[in-house]
C-alpha cells in the first residue's frame, strides 16, 4: 500500500477534516461534536493557523484526508503542536510519526525552543504515542468546559536542553528512559545491570524512580537533543539523618549515538544545580575506573576519594575497579 502523501492543508479540506476528527473521537465514550458551536474554525482551518503564524498539513487518502496536524507559535519560545489525528484504520502504520516529523521540523525552523501540546485524558493511545516521541507530562490538567466535559493533559519537551522531571513527567518518560538504559547496558556502560536488559525491566526501574520522586527521595533530570530525549541522571536524596547535607549522583546516561556532544556535561551540571537548590552541599558518586565518566567528572571539578579493585564484574565476568568521587557545592 502506498503511504499517503502529506501536503499543506487548505480551507476546502474542512468537511474531510471534520469527518476525520469524528472518526477518532467516536471511539471514546462521552465525546460529542458540535462544530458550529464549539469549533467553527474547522470550516477554514488552514487560514486559522496561518493567521497565527502557523501551518496545517493533511495526509491525503484516496477518498479524502486520513491524517492531519498543525503547529503554531505560542509564548516564551514555545510552539504548540495541534490537531494530531490519524484515521483509526491507519493507526500503527507510521503516519502519525511522519506527520509529527513535519510539524516539529517546521516549528524548530521557526525558532521553537520548546514544543507543547494538549491531549484529552481519554485518549490513552495518543498518550503512548507522544511519550514515545519524547514528550512528557507537564503542568495541571486543563478543563475545557465544553459539551464533552473534556479534561486535557499537557505534554511538553525542550528542543535542546535539560530539565527536572516531576512524578508525572518521570512516569511519562519511563519507557523512553528505559530504552536508553537498556541500550547503554548493551553497549557496556558500568551500570548495576548486566546485558541483555529487557525493555520492560528497564522501564520498571524508572517507574520506581518516579515513585521515589513523589516521596521526595530522588531527583531525576532528563536531557533532549533536537527534540529527542537522549539522556538522564538522578540524585539520591534519601541520606541518613547525619548526612542530610549530602546527595549521591547516580545513573548518568547518554544514548550512545549522541555521546561526545556535551550532553553528559549538561546533565551533571543540571544535577549539581538541583542539588544546591535542595540545600545539599556535598555530592558523592562512584564510576568504573576505565569508563568515560571518569574523565568527565574530573574535568567538572570532582575529586577522587579512592578506588576499590574488583568492585563489579562486566558481562564477561571480568572484575573492574570502581572510583569514588566527591564534590563540595558552594
Amino acid at each position: 500500500m502506498t503511504p499517503p502523501d502529506i501536503r499543506p492543508g487548505t480551507d476546502n479540506d474542512g468537511p474531510g477534516l471534520i469527518a476525520l476528527i469524528w472518526s477518532c473521537w467516536s471511539r471514546y465514550p462521552g465525546i460529542r461534536m458540535d462544530v458550529d458551536r464549539e469549533m467553527p474554525e474547522l470550516h477554514a482551518l488552514a487560514s486559522y493557523y496561518a493567521d497565527q503564524g502557523g501551518m496545517l498539513w493533511i495526509a491525503e487518502g484516496r477518498d479524502g484526508p486520513v491524517g492531519m496536524i498543525a503547529a503554531r507559535p505560542a509564548a516564551d519560545g514555545a510552539w504548540e503542536i495541534c490537531r494530531v489525528y490519524v484515521a483509526p484504520a491507519l493507526h500503527g502504520g507510521g503516519l502519525g510519526h511522519r506527520l509529527l516529523d513535519v510539524a516539529e521540523a517546521f516549528a524548530m525552523a521557526g525558532g521553537a525552543e520548546r514544543l507543547v501540546l494538549w491531549s484529552d485524558t481519554r485518549f490513552d493511545r495518543a498518550h503512548g504515542f507522544y511519550e514515545k516521541r519524547s514528550y512528557v507530562r507537564q503542568g495541571a490538567i486543563r478543563v475545557l468546559n465544553d459539551i464533552s466535559n473534556s479534561l486535557e493533559y499537557g505534554y511538553a519537551k525542550p528542543v535542546n536542553g535539560a530539565m527536572l522531571l516531576d512524578i508525572a513527567a518521570a512516569t511519562a518518560a519511563s519507557r523512553r528512559l528505559g530504552e536508553i538504559l537498556a541500550t547503554c547496558v548493551e553497549a557496556g556502560a558500568p551500570m548495576a545491570f548486566l546485558p541483555p536488559l529487557a525493555p520492560d525491566r528497564a522501564a520498571a526501574f524508572y517507574r520506581r524512580t518516579a515513585s521515589e520522586i513523589g516521596s521526595g527521595k530522588r531527583l531525576l533530570v532528563a536531557a533532549w537533543r533536537n527534540a529527542v530525549l537522549v539522556g538522564s541522571g538522578t540524585l539520591d536524596l534519601d541520606m541518613p539523618e547525619n548526612q542530610r547535607h549530602r546527595a549521591e549522583m547516580q545513573m548518568v546516561l547518554v544514548h550512545p549515538p549522541t555521546r561526545r556532544l556535551g550532553i553528559g556535561r549538561m546533565i551533571v551540571r543540571t544535577l549539581e544545580q538541583q542539588a544546591a537548590a535542595s540545600g545539599r552541599t556535598l555530592l558523592t558518586l562512584n564510576t568504573r575506573a576505565d569508563d568515560a565518566g571518569e574523565s568527565l567528572f574530573r574535568v567538572l571539578g570532582w575529586q577522587e576519594a579512592g578506588r576499590i579493585p574488583g568492585y563489579a564484574v562486566d558481562a564477561g565476568g571480568v572484575a573492574h575497579a570502581t572510583l569514588f568521587f566527591w564534590k563540595a557545592l558552594a
